[in-house]
């Protein structure tokens, strides 16, 4: 590996926290072994292959983590790929808590980033759940009110997701309810949930 792949942003990024600065020194110095090259993307060190991303790496308060951008797409021999949450839908992470473990993995780590641009060269998709459960609380509106069903369905499918995941968060009816008249007028405004 040449010092000329590493990109001067992303020193900046590693030398910042006080946490997980050996652990990103190597999963960066794997990840650049396997020929991809980086950036900073998302507010992190993220690398690609022929402008396709591949992987990102992260961090957080209990774990750092290399991020596999199409990872449900990867076959995961090992059970080590983990979904941030149930809404994630593309993304897997394979998590870290000490430089150890990542250097201990180096071999597995390698196979899974090479499987990963082999997913990117084949132009391989996640087939993403456009499907989604509209609360009865919504479809209640909806006969209501049909200028917000006209309103919902004009919306992007991410819009439409959002509000879906917020309203249908809630626990109680009355909580659903309440959530959807406070977000009426953004969607007869054609407006996200975060607009």
């Amino acid at each position: 590996m040449t010092d000329s792949r590493k990109s001067r942003k992303v020193d900046g990024f590693i030398k910042k926290p006080k946490k997980w600065k050996e652990e990103f020194e190597a999963l960066r110095n794997i990840v650049l072994d396997c020929g991809l090259t980086e950036d900073i993307k998302w507010m992190h060190p993220c690398y690609m292959y022929e402008g396709k991303n591949i992987v990102l790496i992260h961090g957080f308060k209990e774990y750092c983590a290399l991020l596999f951008h199409k990872g449900a797409l990867l076959k995961d021999p090992h059970g080590i790929l983990v979904q941030q949450t149930e809404n994630v839908q593309a993304a897997r992470q394979i998590r870290f808590t000490n430089v150890q473990e990542i250097v201990e993995m180096e071999p597995i780590l390698k196979a899974y980033i090479y499987e990963a641009i082999e997913v990117e060269k084949a132009g391989l998709e996640v087939k993403k759940n456009t499907e989604w459960i509209i609360p009865e609380e919504l479809e209640t509106k909806f006969e209501e009110i049909p200028a917000l069903k006209t309103a919902f369905e004009a919306l992007t499918p991410g819009r439409q997701r959002a509000y879906i995941l917020h309203f249908s968060g809630a626990k109680q009816s009355k909580t659903r309810q309440s959530r959807i008249e406070k977000c009426m007028e953004k969607i007869l405004a054609g407006k996200g949930l975060n607009d």
